[in-house]
C-alpha cells in the first residue's frame, strides 16, 4: 500500500525540514512548499493532507484554504492549520473555512504527528468515497469546468458563463491539443440551431477570452482552420 502523502506549506524553512524528517520517520511521503504560490503550482490532488501556515506572503494560508475548498478536485483534502495566530476568533475562522484541525505555535512534534494521524484516520474513508463520486471535471492549470454543476472557476473564483460559452469552452478543453474546425464546433455546440453564422463563434470566443482572464490566451486561433485549446 502506498504511503500517504503530506504537503507542508510554511515560510519557516527550518521548521518545515524538522516536520518533514519526523513525518517521514512515521512512514509518510512529505513535500514542502515555502509559500502558497509555490504550493498552488503543485498537483495538489496527490496529497492526503496539507499542513498549512496562515501568515505567509501575498497569498495567506486563509486565502489558499478558500481556493482549495472552492475547487471540487481539492475540496476534500484535509487541512490542518499550523499558526502563531492563537486567538479563539482565529481558530473559529479557520475551522469555519473547513479546516480539519488547528494547531497553535509553538507546538511539539509529537502533538503535530498525533493530530495528523487523527485527521487521516477520520477522513480516509470519506475521502475514498468522495473520489468515487467526484463529478466530471475539466481542469487545465487554474481553469476548471465542473460539468455536473455547470460552473466555471478561474483560480478558485467562480466566473459566470452563458450556456453556449460554457459548452464551447468545454468542447475546446475536451479536445485540447488539436484544432477544431468551425463546422465541428457548430455541429457540437449549436447542433439544435436552425441558422448560425460563423460570426457567432467569433463573438463567443472573444467573450470567453475576456471572462477567463489569463487563461484566455490558452484559446488559439488558426486562420482558415478553426480554434483550439493549447495543451
Amino acid at each position: 500500500m502506498a504511503a500517504e502523502r503530506i504537503l507542508i506549506v510554511d515560510d519557516e524553512e527550518t521548521l518545515c525540514e524538522v516536520l518533514k524528517i519526523n513525518l517521514e520517520n512515521e512512514g509518510y511521503d512529505v513535500d514542502i512548499a515555502f509559500s502558497a504560490e509555490q504550493a498552488l503550482a503543485y498537483d495538489l490532488t496527490r496529497y492526503s493532507l496539507i499542513l498549512l501556515d496562515i501568515m505567509m506572503g501575498e497569498i495567506s494560508g486563509i486565502k489558499m484554504a478558500k481556493m482549495l475548498k472552492a475547487d471540487v478536485t481539492t475540496a476534500d483534502i484535509p487541512i490542518i492549520f499550523c499558526t502563531a495566530r492563537d486567538t479563539e476568533d482565529d481558530m473559529v475562522m479557520g475551522l469555519n473555512l473547513g479546516a480539519d484541525d488547528y494547531i497553535m505555535k509553538p507546538y511539539t512534534i509529537r502533538n503535530v504527528i498525533a493530530r495528523v494521524k487523527s485527521v487521516l484516520r477520520r477522513t480516509s474513508g470519506h475521502k475514498s468515497n468522495a473520489k468515487e463520486e467526484k463529478p466530471n471535471v475539466l481542469k487545465v492549470d487554474g481553469l476548471q469546468l465542473d460539468l455536473e454543476f455547470k460552473r466555471c472557476l478561474v483560480d478558485g473564483e467562480e466566473v459566470k458563463l452563458a450556456r453556449k460559452e460554457f459548452e464551447l469552452l468545454a468542447y475546446l478543453i475536451s479536445h485540447r491539443g488539436k484544432i477544431c474546425s468551425r463546422e465541428q464546433i457548430l455541429s457540437r455546440v449549436w447542433s439544435n440551431e436552425v441558422v448560425v453564422l460563423d460570426r457567432t463563434i467569433d463573438v463567443n470566443i472573444t467573450r470567453l477570452r475576456s471572462k477567463i482572464g489569463v487563461y484566455g490566451s490558452y484559446i488559439v486561433t488558426r486562420s482558415g482552420f478553426g480554434y483550439g485549446f493549447r495543451d
